[in-house]
């Protein structure tokens, strides 16, 4: 079989691992579980500015800068939570999610696992 056709054969398999629908499911979970934590993150420094400068508080950096990285990783964790809470199923499956999360993560190990035989063959 000539490289072409292998990188054909891998490019579909790939374009066929998730399906369309489960990966606007996903996206709108990512969007909303790491959006929302992001753009917190970034208003505190706007907020702690405004505080300051009114002379309402005296904030320490080092607390506005807890305080906005407490919230990037609360994003981050949101990823993971907003991809694995998808459902695979045809129904949307409940508005958290929180069934979905062991299925998925197993699908995921599999997937990974299968990947890795696949590469050794090659």
């Amino acid at each position: 079989m000539s490289s072409n056709a292998t990188n054909k054969q891998k490019s579909k398999s790939r374009r066929s691992g998730i399906p369309k629908p489960v990966a606007n499911r996903m996206a709108r979970r990512v969007a909303i579980t790491t959006g929302l934590p992001t753009i917190s993150g970034m208003s505190v420094f706007i907020i702690s500015y405004v505080v300051i400068i009114k002379g309402i508080a005296d904030i320490p950096p080092v607390l506005t800068l807890l305080t906005s990285a407490g919230c990037f990783l609360i994003g981050l964790l949101g990823l993971s939570y907003g991809i694995l809470s998808a459902s695979w199923e045809e129904s949307e499956g409940t508005t958290l999610g929180l069934e979905n999360i062991r299925p998925n993560f197993t699908r995921m190990r599999a997937a990974i696992k299968e990947l890795g035989k696949t590469d050794q063959k090659d």
